[in-house]
């Protein structure tokens, strides 16, 4: 894969060059040994594309994970414990499926990284949200989001986002007092 962009997102660039610099060759060297061409393992059955082979967002995500792995970088998967005091007194919840949690793809030295190669809701989710919750609980101090570009979006299935969309929609948004510093990724094969 080769790094087509990058957006410093609440200072996360400056953050990530001041208290993680050490970490971001890891991070840029595992981005860029991940072969693409062997991710295009996906046929369309969209009407829009049938037939046509797309970038496997599981495959992806797996060669990410070959990748990131060996150099030490741990998943990290919090439990949920989901309050029940807020319910109104006459109302009985089903019980709680156990077992739910959240979870970061990859984590060292309180640095988290996500691989996202879903809707955008999951791209806002995991800057806007995720990273958040996993810094009030310790685990990081800043996060790094990577995401494909719109020319590797349009070679998979339909209602992938990408980064320039992302980039948008955050520059517009600005930043509130909660979020994390980020450095957005923006990748293509």
């Amino acid at each position: 894969m080769i790094i087509a962009g990058e957006y410093s997102f609440n200072g996360g660039a400056k953050f990530l060059q001041q208290h993680h610099a050490h970490l971001l060759p890891e991070v840029y060297s595992a981005i860029e040994r991940v072969d693409a061409s062997l991710c295009k393992t996906k046929t369309s059955r969209e009407k829009t594309m049938p037939g046509r082979q797309l970038y496997s967002p599981l495959a992806l995500n797996k060669a990410f994970k070959n990748e990131f792995a060996p150099l030490g970088w741990k998943n990290c998967k919090v439990p949920c414990i989901y309050p029940t005091k807020f319910y109104r007194p006459h109302y009985v919840p089903k019980t709680m499926s156990k077992g739910a949690f959240r979870d970061m793809d990859f984590l060292k030295e309180k640095l988290g990284v996500e691989v996202q190669f879903g809707k955008y809701a999951f791209m806002v989710y995991n800057v806007c949200a995720k990273m958040t919750i996993f810094r009030n609980l310790k685990h990081i101090s800043a996060g790094i989001e990577i995401v494909p570009v719109k020319k590797l979006a349009d070679q998979m299935s339909t209602g992938v986002s990408y980064f320039e969309q992302f980039v948008w929609d955050l520059e517009q948004r600005g930043i509130a007092n909660i979020d994390v510093p980020v450095l957005i990724i923006g990748i293509d094969a």
